[in-house]
């Protein structure tokens, strides 16, 4: 069995739940003075670490977890969290730093929004990563740069020695991003200049379609804004025309596959060789956008390295994120890939 590490941003979300199950426009919701009547709130382990790393242990796979919290109470509960699937080991525990948390903001049928503090995630660092065992590993997934500063930091220094390093011991490599707020320290960074410099050392990039937009083409995003009015961009987009120009860009710059999640809409992966686009499974009903993504890739990358077929993967991938969003928590409606592949021989509709 393969050996997968996966490190880098690990959270709180806290999710409140919304009382009403159909679709709750935004400026309904956020009105100032406004009481808005919930059910409980849902407290889960969040960012890659929890998401994908769990994912993976849940789907079977051999994983070893890196990430950094505080010694507090919400690091208390990160940390308890862990402990249930065994999975505690690798988790630094800072005396200097706050735990991370997120706030998701998630009303029926409506894309989240996100109140973020990185927390210990700014301070991790190379020094925080055990390089023995990743030149031991088969694959090495490293997850939301833009909410960990060492990272992106004197234009990602850390960043791209870390993935220098890794791809010298031949370790399969694995990036996923995160959405960069304009306004916040991340926002000023020159991402472009960033992964142009990364991502000849990682074999598999992963972001999401807006995330990768507003790093490498920021006047192309505004305009898919401006399209897009009060919808979510996603539903928007032309897959030949907004997509794979895109796709094409980032591949110039040196990174062996791609893979872009489209929101509900699907998957696109491209390489040198192929270039397919996966639509999205529908779920049997939609609770929350939590972790879909990181998910969806636990399961590309599981499929990945049992050595499935580049078409198997992706299918694997769309489903388990369909799974992903009956439920309020990233983990709470994850399939095994046998439950998956059962389901889509079953006649499984997509959208």
């Amino acid at each position: 069995m393969a050996k997968i590490i996966v490190a880098g941003h690990v959270c709180l979300d806290i999710t409140p739940v919304f009382s009403a199950e159909k679709v709750l426009p935004l400026q309904k919701i956020m009105v100032p003075g406004k009481l808005t009547q919930m059910k409980d709130i849902t407290l889960s382990t969040g960012g890659v670490v929890a998401n994908t790393g769990l994912a993976l242990k849940f789907l079977g796979a051999d994983v070893e977890l890196m990430g950094k919290i505080g010694k507090d109470e919400l690091g208390q509960i990160v940390y308890s969290r862990f402990q249930k699937y065994n999975a505690e080991k690798g988790l630094i525990v800072s005396k200097d730093s706050s735990t991370s948390y997120t706030i998701a903001i998630a009303p029926p049928g409506t894309d989240r929004i996100f109140l973020h503090n990185p927390g210990a995630n700014d301070t991790f660092s190379l020094e925080d990563l055990d390089f023995g065992k990743i030149a031991e590993a088969d694959l090495f997934h490293f997850g939301y740069p833009p909410l960990m500063k060492r990272t992106y930091a004197e234009d990602g220094r850390e960043l791209i020695e870390m993935f220098r390093r890794i791809k010298e011991t031949g370790t399969i490599t694995s990036l996923d991003m995160a959405f960069v707020d304009e306004d916040s320290e991340a926002g000023k960074a020159d991402w472009e200049k960033i992964l142009r410099n990364v991502l000849p050392y990682v074999d598999y990039f992963v972001p999401s379609v807006e995330e990768l937009c507003t790093m490498v083409d920021k006047k192309r995003y505004e305009e898919w804004q401006k399209r897009a009015g009060s919808q979510d961009i996603t539903s928007v987009l032309d897959i030949e025309k907004d997509v794979a120009p895109l796709a094409e860009k980032v591949l110039e710059m040196g990174t062996g596959n791609l893979l872009i999640k489209c929101g509900a809409a699907g998957l696109y992966f491209q390489n040198g060789k192929i270039r397919i686009f996966e639509r999205s499974y529908k779920p049997e009903i939609v609770r929350s956008g939590t972790g879909a993504g990181d998910t969806c890739i636990a399961a590309f990358l599981k499929a990945v390295m049992d050595g499935r077929s580049i078409e198997t993967c992706l299918h694997l991938a769309a489903a388990e994120g369909a799974s992903c969003v009956e439920a309020y928590d990233a983990l709470g409606g994850l399939r095994t890939l046998e439950e998956l592949e059962k389901k889509i021989e079953a006649g499984w509709a997509k959208q």
